[in-house]
């Protein structure tokens, strides 16, 4: 088969039997479906043996990770394009075909993804990268759909091909030869912006990342995780402040670390002063104290991209402040964000 869909499991083995089937239902004649195991303890590949033999398994000898997880089990894998699928997505019929065929028509295209609905309200976009991903001048974040915790209902104002900075990580295919040219997703980071760090990579190279929302999928997702949560806080600043590190050019570092920093610290009073929650605030500053501590591990890295670099200004990298539009101008959804040029 030309392309291979990865599931990367740790311990998901109630996903699993909950949205496999889908996968294995609607992909089983267009792709290989592989699950590839961060070594689980729930009974995970027991399950998988039982009840979805036909389903291709690897196993790792311990949990790298979301980040070094995939980069260990894609090597594993020969395939013209992977599907990096989260365990948690419910695909439908016909989700793969539309992507598979726009790839092979636009030889310039790394990567894509689908339309993200929510499996819990399926007229919603979902959290996790909605319809194509974008960054602000900072490093905040948005999508199509969503912006912070705003997150409009799909009404078709987004159905067509766009050009964006990420695909999400729920539901990437990406041709194999991009991912493994760039050297794959970062394993240092563990989990968080990794999927942003690699297509913002690809990206500055002229290669192009696109939703194509003629695909859909449903993905649990954040309907799943605690609203407060340090370990995911901690790992959001920390991979985001070296996401940053990596990537900017060398005109942009020092002012854009220097406004990073005083939004970093309003975020984190904000955290303890409003929400009274000392773990989130712990989580910030242990964020931005491990950014300083690990960052000059990536002079390498900044040195390769800046090397390789042939598209700069990034377009799908926008040029404001989203805070700024969307806290004091009161744009709540991408086509009023894009609105006015303050």
């Amino acid at each position: 088969m030309r392309t291979a869909v990865v599931i990367l499991n740790w311990n998901g083995q109630k996903m699993m039997e909950t949205y496999l089937s889908t996968v294995v239902k609607y992909s089983k004649d267009e792709a290989d479906v592989w699950v590839a195991d961060n070594a689980s303890t729930d009974g995970s590949l027991a399950m998988l043996a039982r009840k979805f033999p036909m389903v291709k398994t690897l196993r790792l000898d311990k949990n790298y990770g979301f980040a070094e997880g995939y980069n260990r089990a894609l090597a594993q894998i020969k395939a013209d394009y992977y599907v990096l699928l989260n365990s948690d997505v419910e695909v439908t019929h016909h989700w793969l075909t539309p992507l598979v065929e726009y790839m092979d028509a636009h030889a310039d295209v790394a990567a894509c993804q689908p339309k993200l609905l929510s499996e819990f309200d399926k007229d919603r976009f979902e959290y996790a990268g909605a319809c194509g991903g974008f960054l602000d001048r900072y490093g905040y974040p948005f999508c199509r759909g969503r912006i912070f915790d705003t997150v409009e209902r799909d009404e078709g104002q987004y159905d067509y091909a766009q050009d964006v900075l990420w695909a999400t990580g729920a539901c990437l295919l990406i041709r194999a030869a991009d991912y493994w040219r760039v050297g794959g997703l970062d394993g240092r980071f563990f989990a968080h912006c990794e999927e942003i760090d690699l297509c913002w990579r690809l990206r500055q190279r002229g290669r192009r990342i696109v939703c194509y929302p003629e695909s859909e999928v449903y993905h649990v997702g954040g309907g799943t995780l605690p609203k407060s949560n340090p370990m995911k806080t901690f790992l959001n600043f920390r991979n985001n402040l070296t996401m940053l590190y990596k990537n900017l050019p060398d005109d942009e570092l020092k002012g854009v670390m220097r406004v990073r920093r005083f939004l970093d610290w309003l975020a984190a009073f904000e955290m303890l002063v409003l929400q009274h929650n000392w773990g989130e605030f712990k989580a910030v500053l242990r964020g931005r104290h491990a950014f300083r501590q690990w960052k000059h591990d990536f002079d390498k890295d900044r040195k390769e991209i800046a090397a390789t670099r042939t598209l700069n200004p990034v377009p799908e990298r926008v040029d404001y402040s989203i805070l700024w539009r969307y806290y004091v101008k009161g744009r709540k959804t991408f086509s009023a964000l894009l609105g006015g040029r303050s």
